[in-house]
C-alpha cells in the first residue's frame, strides 16, 4: 500500500470526545481510598535497583568493553520505538497504520523494552487519556511525583481504574493477532528479548563476559530506559509550558523528549493524541517520528495522521499559555 501523511480537522472530534467524558470525569475525582501496598512489586523493585547499582559499579571499574556500550545505546532506541511508535501511537492511538512486517518488528521492540504487555499497556493509556488525573487515571500526577513515576506500580490499582478500564474498546486491538500471541507467551518472550538476548549478542559477538554483558545492555540499559518512560507520566504532567491547553496537567518537556524519543511533548499529545508526531516541532527531539517517516519511506507505515496547521494554531490562541510566536510555534 501506497505510503500517505493526512492532515485532516479533528477540533470537532476532540469537543466531542471532551464533552463526553467530562461528566464521566467529574465522577473519578479524588474519593476517599486507603491505598494497598503489593509489597512483592515493591520488594522486586529493590532488588532489580539493588542489581543496576552493581551494574554501575561494574562499569566504573572500566572492564566492560565499548562494542557492548555501544551496543546497549542502540538497544536503548531500538527498544524504545516498542513502546513510543509500537504500543503508544500506534496500537493506543491509531495515529498511523502499519504492515505486518513492522508490527511483528515493533512487538520485538517492545519485548525487550518489558513495560508490559501491548494489550495491558493500551488499556491502560486509554484509560489514562479519557480520565486523566482523576482516581480513574493508573498514574494520576496529582497524587504526586513519586506515585506518577513509579509509585503506582508498588500498590494496587484504584477500583475507579479497574472499573472504567473495563469500559474501554479494546477490540480493535484483540482484532491483532501478533498483539493476541505476545499476551500469551508475555513473559517468555520478555525473558528472551529483554535479557538473553542482549546478553548472548555481547558474549558471542565480541566475547564480552556474560555477567558485564547482562549487567549493562540488560539490566542497566532497562532500567534507565525504564525510568525515561516512567518520566512521561511524571515530569511531563507536572513541569513544563501548556501552550496547546493551559486547562491541562500534561506539559512540554523538552527533558523528556530527549530520553524518551520524543514523548515529552505532552501538552500536544493530549490535545491531539492522533497525531503520529505526538509533536508540532517536527523531528526536533522527536526519533520516534523519524523512525515512522524512515517505515513509511519503504511501505512499512501509512496513513499518517497529522493535525492541520490552522487547527493546532487556533488552539494555541485559544487555549495556551503564550501568546507570541517562535520559530516553532508557541515556545
Amino acid at each position: 500500500m501506497r505510503p500517505s501523511t493526512r492532515s485532516f480537522n479533528r477540533h470537532h472530534w476532540t469537543e466531542k470526545i471532551n464533552e463526553e467524558t467530562s461528566s464521566e470525569a467529574e465522577e473519578c475525582k479524588a474519593k476517599e481510598y486507603k491505598l494497598q501496598l503489593k509489597y512483592a512489586n515493591i520488594i522486586g523493585w529493590i532488588i532489580v535497583h539493588s542489581i543496576f547499582l552493581y551494574g554501575l559499579y561494574v562499569i566504573l571499574t572500566g572492564s566492560v568493553k565499548w562494542q557492548t556500550f555501544l551496543f546497549a545505546w542502540i538497544l536503548y532506541w531500538f527498544s524504545g520505538f516498542g513502546g513510543t511508535a509500537g504500543a503508544h501511537r500506534l496500537w493506543t492511538h491509531r495515529a498511523f497504520k502499519a504492515t505486518f512486517k513492522l508490527r511483528l518488528l515493533l512487538c520485538y521492540f517492545n519485548c525487550t523494552c518489558y513495560i508490559g504487555s501491548i494489550y495491558d499497556w493500551v488499556r491502560d493509556h486509554r484509560v489514562h487519556h479519557k480520565y486523566t488525573e482523576t482516581d480513574a487515571d493508573p498514574h494520576n500526577a496529582l497524587r504526586g511525583f513519586f506515585f506518577s513515576h513509579i509509585g503506582w506500580l508498588m500498590c494496587k490499582k484504584h477500583p475507579e481504574v479497574i472499573a472504567k478500564g473495563k469500559l474501554i474498546d479494546m477490540s480493535d486491538v484483540e482484532a491483532d493477532p501478533i498483539v493476541r500471541i505476545q499476551r500469551k507467551y508475555y513473559y517468555p518472550l520478555v525473558f528472551l528479548c529483554c535479557f538473553a538476548i542482549p546478553t548472548l549478542v555481547p558474549h558471542l559477538f565480541w566475547s564480552e563476559t556474560v555477567s558485564n554483558a547482562f549487567l549493562v545492555p540488560g539490566i542497566v540499559r532497562w532500567v534507565i530506559q525504564l525510568h525515561a518512560i516512567f518520566l512521561v507520566n511524571s515530569a511531563a504532567h507536572l513541569y513544563g509550558r501548556h501552550p496547546y491547553d493551559k486547562n491541562i496537567n500534561p506539559a512540554e518537556n523538552f527533558f523528556v523528549s530527549a530520553v524518551v524519543g520524543g514523548e515529552g511533548f505532552h501538552n500536544y499529545h493530549h490535545v491531539f493524541p492522533w497525531d503520529y508526531r505526538a509533536s508540532e516541532l517536527g523531528w526536533l527531539f522527536n526519533p520516534t517520528k523519524t523512525f515512522i517517516d524512515a517505515m513509511a519511506a519503504i511501505g512499512w507505515a501509512y496513513d499518517l495522521k497529522t493535525a492541520k496547521p490552522s487547527v493546532i494554531r487556533h488552539r494555541k490562541e485559544k487555549c495556551g499559555d503564550i501568546h507570541e510566536f517562535g520559530p516553532y510555534g508557541y515556545y
